[in-house]
C-alpha cells in the first residue's frame, strides 16, 4: 500500500513558527525548504533551525527537505548537513533543478542512504525525465512549473496548455518506473475555484498529489486527490461483480451498463487501497 501524497506543503526552513504549526496541519507531506524560501543571509542558520524543528512531532506526515542546488555556494553544505543531522528525522531529500541523472549522483555521493526526490523544472530535465526516473535512489518527482514556465517563456493559461508536454513526459517517466510524482503549485492561494480546477486536471492526468504554498489550499487538494465515496462504492461493486462472473465461468462482468474486465478490477483494487491508506494516515 503506497502512502498518500495528496497534499505536499512547502514550509520555509527559516520560519520556526511555520514549522511548528505544520505539525498540526492536514498535509500528507511537508517540504522543508532551504532553497527558494530562505534568504541568502539566513541559509546557514536555517540548517540548524531545521534540525531542531524536524525533531518535533509531525505524526505520519512525510518530511522532505529541499536543499539548494550544487551550482550554488550552499548546496554541498546542505547535503552534508542532511547526512550529518537532518536525515535522523527526515524521510527524503529533494534536489532542485534536476536536469540529468548525474545531478542525483552528486547528491547521492554525499548522502549515502537517504531516498532522493527530484524537482523537475528545466527543459533539459523534461527531455531526460526517463533517465532521471530510472535512477535507483530516486523515490519521487516534483513538478516545478513556475521555473519551467520561466525557462520556456510560457504564458499563464488556466488549462496549462504550455505545460502539457513537460507534465506528460514526467508523468510517463514516473509511472514507467514506479515513482511518486507530485504536480506543481497553484500560485493564487486565495482562488479556490482555480485551485480546484487545476488540482482536478492534475488528478485526471495521473499525478499523485499537488504541491501547495499555503495551508488554505490543503482541504481542496486532500479532497480532489482522494477517491470519492462514489468511486469507492463503484470499485467495490466492480470487484464483487467480476468475482461473481469468474465463479460462473465468465471472463467479464457488467456494472451500470459497462463491461468490467480484469484491468478494471486492478484499478478498482488500487482505488480501495488508496482510500485505505488515506484512512490509515488520518488515524493518529
Amino acid at each position: 500500500m503506497t502512502r498518500p501524497y495528496r497534499s505536499v506543503l512547502y514550509i520555509p526552513a527559516a520560519n520556526q513558527r511555520a514549522m511548528e504549526k505544520a505539525q498540526t496541519l492536514a498535509a500528507d507531506a511537508i517540504i522543508f525548504d532551504l532553497e527558494d524560501a530562505v534568504a541568502p543571509a539566513e541559509k546557514p542558520a536555517s540548517r540548524a533551525l531545521l534540525a531542531e524543528a524536524l525533531a518535533g512531532d509531525y505524526g505520519k506526515r512525510a518530511k522532505i527537505v529541499r536543499i539548494n542546488g550544487f551550482d550554488t555556494e550552499w548546496g554541498e553544505d546542505d547535503a552534508r548537513a542532511y547526512a550529518a543531522s537532518l536525515s535522523k528525522h527526515a524521510d527524503a531529500v529533494l534536489i532542485p533543478k534536476v536536469s540529468r541523472p548525474e545531478d542525483l549522483d552528486r547528491v547521492a555521493a554525499l548522502i549515502p542512504d537517504a531516498p532522493l526526490w527530484a524537482m523537475m523544472e528545466t527543459a533539459q530535465g523534461m527531455l531526460n525525465a526517463g533517465a532521471i526516473a530510472a535512477h535507483p535512489r530516486l523515490q519521487g518527482m516534483v513538478m516545478g512549473t513556475n521555473d519551467l514556465a520561466k525557462e520556456l517563456g510560457a504564458r499563464f493559461r488556466a488549462d496549462r496548455l504550455p505545460m502539457q508536454a513537460g507534465l506528460g513526459l514526467c508523468l510517463l517517466a514516473a509511472k514507467a518506473h514506479g515513482k511518486t510524482i507530485i504536480d506543481g503549485v497553484f500560485n493564487a492561494f486565495k482562488d479556490d475555484e482555480g485551485l480546484r480546477f487545476e488540482s482536478a486536471q492534475g488528478r485526471d492526468m495521473g499525478f499523485d498529489g499537488k504541491t501547495l504554498i499555503h495551508p488554505a489550499q490543503l482541504a481542496i487538494a486532500n479532497e480532489i486527490f482522494a477517491p470519492s465515496d462514489d468511486e469507492v462504492a463503484l470499485s467495490r461493486r466492480q470487484i464483487e461483480a467480476y468475482e461473481a462472473a469468474i465463479a460462473e465461468g465468465k471472463a467479464v462482468a457488467v456494472v451500470d451498463g459497462r463491461i468490467v474486465e480484469n484491468l478494471h478490477v486492478e484499478t478498482a483494487r488500487a482505488t480501495l487501497s488508496r482510500a485505505q491508506a488515506i484512512a490509515d494516515l488520518a488515524v493518529g
